[in-house]
Order: structure tokens, then sequence, then C-alpha cells
């Protein structure tokens, strides 16, 4: 069953908490679920740590807990530790039904530092590519044990940002890591996102519908911005904004094809202040309903 859900980062910012601030959790949640109408909502730094306060919380918005973003260190702890460290994450995951863990490599990511040009990001050899593609489906593979698909969230700043990464990191996983694939980050890493979905569908576990502006994204890469420097700019955008590049016809139709079944979220992070969330929401919220019902997505 497709399901459309959002991130609260469109109201309240997770990597600079100051973007924001000003905005109650009360309010997010009401226009999120009450005033806009979606399924469910992700992680966010706002909701409680504890799963059933969570769940509590959030059902009384008519509101499911989507998933949430899991920051993994395997380039610099064991497997052991990272399946330590993660039992509290999962044990919000489990507790609310959660069918996916929306994981990122951030040993060493700059994307939350406002300092450091995105462009100025780390790499991979292609053997280190291959030890941590191994690390990595050894994670996933414990997930797949507890009955939680690990959804990798290829991202801006990362070791996993370009269209050859994408390529090189699935080739260095197996069957138990899978795709969260996110059109924005596509886009913007050099992508074409159409291709790349085509290419990784049916290891897609997640999709995150982000639009991006591209005069904006080259500006970023032009002027060495920094990540959050780039949010704040205006980089991303929700579906259906026509200052936005993404068509997203031809992605829900790959979708579509494949017989996907699972979220649709958008993971849309704009300055609240300059844009508001309820109308940018609602803007992506109906065009996405609208193109899944065209493409045979949806009924």
């Amino acid at each position: 069953m497709i399901r459309f859900g959002t991130n609260p980062i469109a109201w309240a910012n997770d990597d600079d908490q100051s973007i924001g601030a000003d905005i109650p959790t009360a309010r997010i949640l009401h226009e999120a679920g009450r005033l806009i109408g979606f399924d469910g909502i992700e992680n966010g730094h706002r909701w409680p740590d504890d799963p059933e306060a969570l769940r509590a919380l959030l059902a009384e918005y008519g509101l499911a807990f989507v998933s949430g973003w899991y920051s993994t260190a395997l380039l610099t702890r064991s497997v052991e530790d990272e399946i330590a460290a993660v039992q509290g994450h999962l044990a919000k995951l489990e507790h609310n039904g959660c069918k996916v863990c929306i994981v990122c490599e951030c040993s060493n990511t700059v994307h939350g530092d406002p300092a450091v040009p995105v462009n100025d990001r780390p790499r991979l050899t292609p053997a280190e590519m291959l030890a941590f593609g191994a690390r990595m489906e050894e994670f996933a593979a414990y997930l797949a044990g507890r009955g939680i698909t690990l959804a990798y969230h290829h991202h801006m700043g990362t070791v996993v940002e370009s269209p050859e990464e994408i390529d090189a990191f699935m080739a260095a996983t197996g069957p138990a890591t899978h795709l969260l694939f996110d059109a924005g980050h596509c886009v913007f890493g050099g992508g074409d996102p159409e291709a790349m979905l085509r290419r990784h569908v049916g290891r897609v576990a997640h999709f995150h519908a982000k639009n991006i502006r591209p005069g904006i994204a080259r500006q970023v890469r032009t002027d060495g911005l920094s990540f959050i420097e780039g949010v704040l700019a205006g980089a991303f955008t929700v579906p259906g904004d026509q200052e936005g590049a993404i068509d997203f016809a031809p992605l829900l139709a790959v979708l579509a094809e494949a017989g996907y079944d699972g979220w649709i979220v958008i993971e849309a992070e704009q300055d609240p202040a300059v844009r508001n969330p309820l109308l940018y929401q609602t803007l992506g919220l109906h065009t996405l309903r609208r193109i899944a019902r065209e493409t045979g997505l949806t009924a």
C-alpha cells in the first residue's frame, strides 16, 4: 500500500535547530496531520524518544510514525558496536510498526557543519567502498533479522553522494541493503533521477520526493557554500513548485511499473520564515497524489 508522509524538517530543521525554533511542536503536527492530511511523519528532534510516547503523540493528530534517520559510524566502529548503538532507535521502529530504517554514514560527513563547503565532503577509494559496503551489508542483515529493512540514504556531503558512488555502494552491498531514493539529492549530486531510479528500483525500499531549485544548487557549488547555507538559500523545494526542476511523473511511473509498495515522503527542508511549510507541503502532497493516480501507482 502506498502511503504519503512528510518530514518535520520543513518546519523545524534537525541539522540546524535554530531554523524553525519558534514554531511550536503542536503546530507542526496539526498542520501535517489535520490540515494537510499526511498519513505519517518521519522522525525529528522534537519528538519523544520513548516509543509509546512517540506513538501516542503522533496518533493524536492522525499520523503514523514513518521511520527515522539513523546515523551509522561504520567507517570508524565495528558492526557489533553499531548493533549495540542502534538498539534505542530500533525499539522506536519496532514499537511503531515501521518497515524500514533510514541509514546514512555520518562518521565523517560535512552536511551538518555550516562552516564547511559541501564540495569538501569525504570520498572513499574503491577498496574503501568495498569494505564499507561489506560492513553495511552485515549491519543490514542484522536489521533484516529483526524484521526491518535498511534503506540507505544517499546524501549531499557524505561518502555516497554522486551517481557513481550510489552505483558503487549498491554493487558493494548485498540483498539485505536497500536504497532510500531521494530525487533532490540525486540531482544535486549530479545524477539523472529517472535513470538512477530505473537502475536500482528493485532495491528501493523508501522514496523521498525532494525537489531542487537548480540555480541555487549551482550557486552552492560555485560559491563553495555549506549544505546548511544551501538549504537557507532555497536549494530544495517540494513537488509541484514551478521553481523546481524535477518532473516526478516519470519517477512515480517507474515505481508503479516495479510494483513499489511503501512510503512516499516529502522531505524538503526550506527556511520556514521564507517559505510557509503549510502552503508548500500542501502543494507537494496534492501534486504527488495527482501524479500517483495518473501513473497508476495508486487507484
